[in-house]
């Protein structure tokens, strides 16, 4: 991750070679990846982390599988090569949802991602960083990587592959795509197929990306700190984070209140605005826009029954025991995306009550823990 000078804003807040590497583990691939959309990635590496050991028989073994800007690190304190605590720790550990006394627990940063998988900021095979040549690459792809990861780890059937949003999509592609790979499934604030107004919430966040005068059509690593994309990042997770709360809890927590002294007659904030400009701020420092761009796209282009004669004839393929749940607040992924899985598969309905909005998949460590309690049992 670029060290920020003079407190201008890191050109990428992605992981580098050099960089602390935390808990992270790394795998490579066993050769070149063919890719969905056409052409091939020469190779590819996986940052993943661990905990808990694996059995005799690896029939303990959990994958979970991070949303659009988390990463491997779900469980654990922030430290130096992980700049946020771990996005799950409340369900990953001792005695926790996910026993790691019992359990032997997978995260893998997705590839595309940016904290150690290789993706748009890390360096292709002529020493350069892939930039705007990094290919388009869909969730199918990304859990084939996560197959052979799997393989390298002796790990051959999973007792649970768990994940909201983003991460639900793969959860589901690996319970579609490996049947016999899967015991059971998670999905959490997700979907079969992105809807067109999520795809509608997504192209003004790729938009500000791109319109940025940092952007450099995807080529801007290596310029100096401050002139990367970091403003339109920060406008895409403005508008991605209304998404991610519900209005009652923005209602609730912020009204029309003034950001401290500041008069927004006169050109001070609400409270609100204070609120997503920290969010866009922190994501700018440990996050990297080609990452953002590549993985909001393959989230637009997923749909599970693309090529398999639709989506109720793609989840008729699964055979895991399936536990699916949406969030009441949740004006992204709505309900009804959630029981059309749930219905097709013939698997547990479940819904999260709360005024998070779809965010409450990271924050519900109580509802969230009880069903994976029901699902590992």
């Amino acid at each position: 991750m670029t060290d920020s000078g003079a407190g201008l804003p890191p050109v990428t807040g992605a992981w580098r070679p050099g960089d602390p590497p935390g808990r992270r583990k790394w795998f490579t691939g066993p050769g070149a990846l063919a890719l969905e959309a056409g052409g091939s990635l020469p190779s590819y590496t996986l940052a993943y982390e661990t905990w808990g050991t694996l059995n005799s028989d690896g029939s303990n073994a959990v994958l979970v599988e991070h949303a659009l800007t988390g990463d491997s690190h779900a469980a654990g304190p922030a430290e130096p090569g992980h700049p946020s605590a771990g996005w799950w720790d409340g369900l990953i550990g001792p005695g926790k949802a996910f026993d790691t006394d019992e359990l032997f627990v997978v995260v893998p940063n997705v590839l595309g991602g940016c904290q150690g998988s290789t993706g748009p900021a890390s360096d292709a095979e002529d020493g350069r960083p892939y930039g705007s040549r990094f290919p388009a690459v869909t969730a199918r792809d990304q859990v084939r990587t996560e197959e052979a990861l799997a393989d390298a780890l002796g790990v051959y059937r999973w007792a649970a592959v768990a994940g909201g949003s983003m991460g639900g999509m793969r959860a589901l592609e690996w319970a579609v795509s490996a049947p016999d790979r899967v015991d059971s499934v998670l999905v959490l604030a997700s979907t079969a197929r992105a809807s067109a107004e999520q795809i509608a919430w997504a192209a003004p966040q790729l938009h500000a990306i791109r319109s940025d005068s940092g952007w450099h059509g995807g080529d801007y690593y290596g310029r100096p700190d401050g002139e990367g994309p970091h403003r339109g990042l920060g406008v895409a997770r403005r508008i991605a984070h209304v998404t991610y709360r519900s209005e009652p809890e923005l209602a609730q927590r912020f009204g029309r209140r003034h950001q401290d002294d500041e008069d927004p007659l006169r050109g001070g904030r609400f409270a609100v605005e204070s609120y997503l400009d920290h969010h866009a701020e922190k994501l700018a420092a440990r996050f990297d826009a080609g990452s953002y761009v590549v993985l909001t796209e393959s989230m637009n282009t997923h749909d599970i029954g693309r090529d398999r004669g639709g989506v109720a004839a793609a989840l008729a393929q699964v055979t895991a025991r399936t536990v699916v749940a949406g969030v009441d607040s949740d004006r992204l992924y709505p309900l009804y995306q959630s029981a059309e899985i749930a219905g097709a598969v013939g698997g547990e309905s479940a819904v999260v009550s709360s005024p998070y909005g779809h965010d409450s998949f990271l924050i519900e460590s109580g509802q969230i823990g009880a069903l994976v309690k029901s699902l590992l049992g």
